[in-house]
C-alpha cells in the first residue's frame, strides 16, 4: 500500500488522502483547503492526479474541508462511488450546493473588479450546477456496515463523534498474501458532545492516520461551557445590546440551539426564565436546512437527543431567518437579542454584515465557539484586532470579544490521547490535520504512549507501508 498525503498536512483544511493498493486506487475525503489565500490558491493547483483512474472514494463526514473539492474531481471524469454514511450524504448535499453558490458569487464579485482593471476574468471552482452533478456519486452505508471491494480488502465505516454522520474508516487489506489494517480517524469528536454518541473505540490497527486540530491544548470549559454562555446573553441583555455568536452552519449551530433548550428545559431558574424570553435568531438559511436534516436523524444521536423526541431543536423565543430582507431587519432592530450566524470564521455569509453593523458598538458581544484559522476574519477579532476591513469598510472593534473552548467539535489532546491509546499493533502513526504546534506536540505525547514510528507528512508526501 501506498498513501499520498495530498491534503491536511501541515494544513488543517482540505483533507485529502489517495490510496493505491495492488488492486486497489481511492480517495480518502477531497476537501477545500480554507484559510489564507495562498491555502485556497491551492483548491486550483492541486488535483495532480487522474480522477479516472479512481476506483471509488470515501467521505468521512461533510464539512466542506472534507468534502468541498468533490465536484471538482467529478468535473474532472471522476464516475466511482463515494461511500458516506446516510447523514453526510444528506448533509454534504446542502453544503456542496451552497459552496458552488458562494464560488459562483465570488467569481462574478472579482471579475467586476477584474473588467475594470482590464483583466482576464477567472472561473469559479465549481458551480451549483457542478455540485448538483457530484452529489449523484454519492453511494450511503450505515454504521458497521462492511463493504467488500474484492477478496483483498474490505472496510467500513464507524462513528467518530464529530458531526452527525461523521466517520472513522477501517480498511482491512492482503497484499502479497499478508493481512493488514489501516484507519483513518477522520474528525474525531469530544466526548462531551451532547448531540453526538462517543467516538467508536478500535481495538487493533497497523497504521493509524491521526488528527490533531487540537493535539496541543485541554478545552477548558466543558463542564461550565452553557452556563458561561447563558451569562454572557444575560449580560448583554441587561446591557439592552446585541449577542453575535459566528457559528458553522452544520453541527455547532444545532448544538448552540439544543444547548440553550436544555437549559431553560431543566434549570428552572430565574436564569433559565430570563433566558426563555430573549429573542434568538438563527440567520442561515443553510443552518436552517441542516437543523431540518438533524431533526429527522435523532437515531444516528445521543441518547439525551432522542428523548427529546422530535423537539430537540424547538424553542418558544427561536426565530428563524430565511430571507435576505428579513436579515437585514435584524440590524434594524435594536432591542436585545442573540443572532446566530455562519459563516463560524467569519469570511462569508451574513455573519459578515452582522459584524459590520455591530462589532463597533460597546454594547455588543462577540462569542466564538469554535475554531479559527489563520488570516481569517474570526481569528483577527479574536486575537485582539482594533480595527478589521468588512465589505470594503474599515470597522472599529470596541465590542467584548468572548471565546468559549468547551464547544469545540474536536477532541482536544486527552481525548484523541485517549482514543489512540487501546488501539493495539500499530506500527506506524501519521498525524494530519494540524498546525505547526498542535501536530508536533501531539507526536511528542504519543511517542510517550506507543513505542511505533510517527510521522508528520508534508503536503504531497508520499509514503510505502
Amino acid at each position: 500500500m501506498k498513501i499520498h498525503f495530498l491534503g491536511a498536512a501541515g494544513h488543517v483544511t482540505g483533507s485529502m488522502y489517495l490510496v493505491e493498493t495492488e488492486q486497489h486506487r481511492f480517495l480518502i475525503d477531497c476537501g477545500q483547503f480554507q484559510g489564507t489565500l495562498t491555502e485556497e490558491q491551492l483548491n486550483y493547483s492541486l488535483l495532480d492526479f487522474d480522477p479516472k483512474t479512481l476506483d471509488f472514494m470515501i467521505l468521512s463526514h461533510a464539512h466542506v474541508d472534507h468534502s468541498g473539492r468533490i465536484p471538482l474531481l467529478v468535473k474532472k471524469g471522476f464516475t466511482g462511488k463515494i461511500y458516506c454514511t446516510y447523514p453526510t450524504m444528506y448533509l454534504a448535499d446542502i453544503l456542496l450546493r451552497d459552496s458552488g453558490k458562494i464560488h459562483e458569487s465570488e467569481t462574478d464579485w472579482e471579475n467586476k473588479k477584474r473588467e475594470r482593471a482590464g483583466l482576464e476574468k477567472v472561473l469559479p471552482l465549481f458551480t451549483e450546477d457542478d455540485a448538483v452533478e457530484a452529489i449523484q456519486y454519492l453511494y450511503p452505508l450505515d454504521y458497521n456496515h462492511e463493504v467488500e471491494r474484492d477478496a483483498s480488502m474490505t472496510f467500513k465505516l464507524v462513528n467518530a463523534g464529530h458531526l452527525l454522520g461523521s466517520s472513522s474508516v477501517i480498511i482491512d487489506y492482503t497484499e502479497n498474501s499478508v493481512s493488514k489494517r489501516i484507519v483513518f480517524s477522520g474528525d474525531l469528536g469530544n466526548s462531551t458532545n451532547f448531540l453526538q454518541e462517543n467516538p467508536e473505540t478500535i481495538e487493533r490497527s497497523n497504521y493509524l492516520v491521526v488528527e490533531s486540530t487540537y493535539g496541543d491544548r485541554l478545552h477548558q470549559d466543558i463542564e461550565t461551557r452553557t452556563d458561561k454562555l447563558v451569562d454572557i446573553i444575560l449580560q448583554a441583555y441587561e446591557e439592552c445590546g446585541t449577542v453575535i455568536i459566528p457559528s458553522f452552519a452544520v453541527g455547532r449551530t444545532q448544538e448552540i440551539i439544543f444547548e440553550l433548550n436544555h437549559y431553560i428545559r431543566t434549570r428552572r431558574t430565574e436564569k433559565a426564565i430570563l433566558l426563555d424570553q430573549i429573542p434568538i435568531y438563527v440567520d442561515s438559511p443553510l443552518a436552517l436546512d441542516a437543523t431540518s436534516i438533524y431533526s429527522k436523524s435523532s437515531h444516528y444521536m445521543s441518547e439525551l437527543i432522542k428523548s427529546y423526541g422530535e423537539s430537540p431543536f424547538i424553542l418558544k423565543n427561536l426565530h428563524l431567518v430565511n430571507s435576505n430582507e428579513e436579515s437585514i431587519a435584524l440590524n434594524k432592530n435594536h432591542a436585545p437579542k442573540v443572532i446566530i450566524s455562519a459563516s463560524g470564521m467569519c469570511d462569508a455569509g451574513r455573519i459578515k454584515h452582522h459584524l459590520k453593523h455591530n462589532l463597533w458598538r460597546t454594547s455588543t458581544h462577540i462569542i466564538f465557539i469554535g475554531y479559527q484559522a489563520e488570516e481569517t476574519l474570526g481569528r483577527a477579532i479574536k486575537d485582539g484586532a482594533t480595527k478589521v476591513r468588512i465589505l470594503d469598510e474599515d470597522i472599529a472593534i470596541k465590542a467584548h470579544i468572548h471565546s468559549i473552548s468547551g464547544f469545540s467539535g474536536h477532541a482536544d489532546l486527552n481525548h484523541l490521547l485517549g482514543w489512540v491509546s487501546p488501539i493495539e499493533g500499530l506500527e506506524k502513526i501519521f498525524v494530519t490535520h494540524g498546525e505547526f504546534e498542535a501536530s508536533h506536540f501531539f507526536r511528542d505525547r504519543l511517542k510517550e504512549l506507543k513505542s511505533c514510528e510517527i510521522v508528520i507528512p508534508k503536503l504531497n508526501d508520499s509514503f510505502e507501508l
